[in-house]
C-alpha cells in the first residue's frame, strides 16, 4: 500500500503515460463519460495530491485529486479512490469525475473496526477558484513535455516577418533577430497556453501563448513567443512578441493583474 501522504504516481512520468496508467488500473474506467476521456487526450501537464485518507485495523482508503491542464487552457480534475478491499487485501482503484461521487463510494466501503486514524485535506465544500488557479499556475510553471517538431517549409521567412510586424510591445525583438530570421526556410507553430481571466468591469480577457519555431538554413533553430490578449482598455485584440518563453509568460502575468 502506498504511503497515504504521497500521491500514487511517478513524478517523472509524462502526463500521457500518467493518464494511461490511471485509466488502466481503475476498476470503473468504463463508467467515465466519453467526453471526459476525450478531453484527457489533450492534457499537457498534471498534478496529483492527497485529498483525504482513512486507516483502520482492516480498511485503508485514500482519495486523490488529479488535476490536468488541457491544451485549450482549461482544467479537468479526476478523483481517485484507492482502498484495500480486494482479495487478500489487494489494492483497488476507482475513478470519479465529481468529488461527491468519490465520497459516496468511500462511504460504501466496509468500515471494519473503528480503531485507526484519518486525515482530511478538505472540509467537504467545493474547491475555491483561487486555489484552482494557483494549482494551474504551478502546472504552467512546469515545462511542457517536448513534442516532435514537424517543420513545414512554407514561406517561413515571410511568416517570421509578419509575426514581428504585428508585435506592439516596445521590447519586441529588434533588427538583429529580424535579419537572422530571414534565413528561415521551415517553421512549426505550437499553442503553449490559453485561458480567460476576469478583468476590471466584470469582463474577461483572453490570453493565448504561441511558440513559432523556425529552422534556419544553417541548421539552427530559433523561437519567437507570441502573446495574443484582449487585456486592453477597450478590449481590443493585441499581439506581443518575445524572444524567450519566460519574458512572454511574465508579460501575460503582468497584463492579467490589471484590474
Amino acid at each position: 500500500m502506498n504511503d497515504p501522504q504521497d500521491p500514487p504516481h511517478d513524478p517523472y512520468e509524462t502526463t500521457e503515460t500518467q493518464v494511461e496508467r490511471l485509466l488502466g488500473r481503475a476498476l470503473n474506467s468504463f463508467d467515465l463519460p466519453d467526453s471526459t476521456v476525450e478531453r484527457l487526450e489533450s492534457a499537457l501537464a498534471h498534478s496529483s495530491a492527497l485529498h483525504s485518507s482513512h486507516h483502520s485495523a482492516s480498511l485503508h482508503r485514500s482519495t486523490y485529486r488529479h488535476t490536468y491542464l488541457l491544451s485549450d487552457g482549461t482544467a479537468l480534475s479526476l478523483w481517485e479512490l484507492v482502498h484495500n478491499t480486494g482479495r487478500d487485501g489487494a489494492e483497488q482503484h476507482e475513478l470519479y469525475v465529481e468529488e461527491a461521487e468519490a465520497r459516496l463510494a468511500a462511504s460504501r466501503l466496509p468500515a471494519g473496526p473503528s480503531l485507526g486514524w484519518s486525515v482530511e485535506r478538505s472540509d467537504g465544500t467545493p474547491g475555491d477558484e483561487e486555489d484552482d488557479l494557483e494549482a494551474l499556475s504551478a502546472l504552467l510553471a512546469r515545462p511542457i513535455p517536448t513534442q516532435p517538431r514537424m517543420y513545414v517549409p512554407d514561406n517561413s521567412a515571410d511568416h517570421a516577418r509578419r509575426v514581428l510586424r504585428r508585435a506592439e510591445n516596445p521590447d519586441r525583438p529588434g533588427e538583429a533577430a529580424a535579419r537572422r530570421l530571414r534565413l528561415a526556410f521551415a517553421h512549426h507553430i505550437t499553442q503553449a497556453f490559453g485561458r480567460q481571466c476576469p478583468m476590471e468591469g466584470g469582463r474577461d480577457a483572453g490570453f493565448t501563448l504561441y511558440e513559432h519555431q523556425f529552422l534556419l538554413l544553417d541548421g539552427s533553430e530559433v523561437s519567437l513567443w507570441e502573446v495574443e490578449h484582449t487585456a486592453t482598455p477597450d478590449g481590443r485584440h493585441m499581439c506581443e512578441v518575445y524572444e524567450d518563453e519566460r519574458a512572454a509568460r511574465e508579460a501575460m502575468e503582468s497584463r492579467s493583474r490589471v484590474r
